[in-house]
């Protein structure tokens, strides 16, 4: 019953692999000259999405969630696998999960190369592979004073989305509208991340909330930052509610943004406009590398916010 699942929802062509779905192993012929960009992501329902939620959604995000890993080391993606735990064999859940899946893979040219099922609860782990030149990878240790503090897209719809659907705030049924695809459709920023190489000197995708994963940044650089609240970039549909705190903190640490965060030289501002233009992506200048290692956030009057939650938790009840 495994094979004839694996054969029937995801075996596809892979030219780009020496051998792919259906054998012991993949067999895998990276570009000469590059490096390889790996990473897991794991979803569990319940968790990170309810047993309500459209399968080709789930499938969209399973994915999308390990190519913002990808588009955060500036790295093409080339591979996949996927592991899947199922309560029981449904083949009209993964027809469309299936659906979701593959349609993004091929949006970004990535193919699906090996992986397993199993019974059990319902659990999606995803290990993506991709390619960078050497020493063009973004990473988190670049940041260095002065630098310049980017954000892709816009931050908090996500965030805000789960609040609604939780019932933790109200919102006016079209405004919730336009913050629900955030929440299951996220778009991985590959493109920007591909174009920001050589013109970055850090960068993190914003998978648990901004302060959370710019912590990570500045951690790893050994530096601090200072963020200009005013100046974080949101939808009019969260903007209108930002005096809730809910909001603010959707803004701030909500995470499944799944934008990049980045740093940058302030001489390099017009290369990293030229880069976003390029991919069509918009960015926004949130604030500034600092030498001291703290993190603040300055409100219109230059006071500094108190920072309650930072981020999600992945081990909290």
């Amino acid at each position: 019953m495994e094979f004839s699942l694996i054969a029937r929802h995801f075996t596809r062509a892979t030219p780009g692999a020496v051998l792919g779905v259906g054998d012991d192993c993949a067999l895998l012929a990276p570009t000469p000259g590059m490096q390889l960009a790996v990473s897991t992501d794991m979803l569990l329902e319940g968790r990170h999405f309810s047993p309500q939620d459209g399968p080709a959604g789930i499938g969209h995000k399973a994915l999308a969630v390990n190519l913002s890993d990808l588009a955060a080391m500036g790295a093409t993606p080339r591979w996949a696998t996927l592991a899947i735990a199922l309560p029981a064999e449904d083949d009209a859940w993964l027809r469309a999960f299936s659906r979701g899946f593959f349609r993004i893979a091929e949006q970004h040219g990535i193919e699906l190369v090996g992986g397993d099922t199993t019974r059990g609860p319902l659990t999606l782990a995803v290990t993506v592979v991709g390619e960078v030149p050497p020493g063009l990878a973004l990473r988190r240790d670049g940041a260095q004073p002065g630098d310049d503090v980017w954000v892709s897209g816009v931050l908090g719809s996500a965030a805000l989305a789960l609040a609604y659907r939780q019932g933790r705030v109200s919102m006016d049924p079209l405004d919730a509208a336009r913050v629900l695809p955030a929440l299951y459709l996220p778009t991985p920023r590959v493109a920007l991340g591909i174009a920001l190489r050589g013109v970055a000197s850090a960068a993190i995708d914003i998978s648990d909330g901004l302060l959370a994963d710019l912590g990570h940044i500045l951690e790893r650089s050994g530096v601090g930052a200072t963020l200009e609240f005013g100046a974080l970039p949101t939808l009019p549909a969260v903007q209108q509610y930002l005096h809730e705190d809910v909001t603010r903190e959707a803004v701030l640490a909500g995470g499944d943004d799944y934008e990049l965060c980045f740093t940058a030289p302030a001489a390099r501002r017009d290369a990293v406009l030229a880069a976003a233009q390029q991919t069509g992506v918009a960015v926004t200048r949130i604030g500034t590398i600092g030498a001291e290692a703290s993190l603040t956030v300055r409100d219109a009057d230059g006071q500094p916010l108190h920072l309650g939650k930072t981020g999600y938790d992945h081990f909290a009840a």
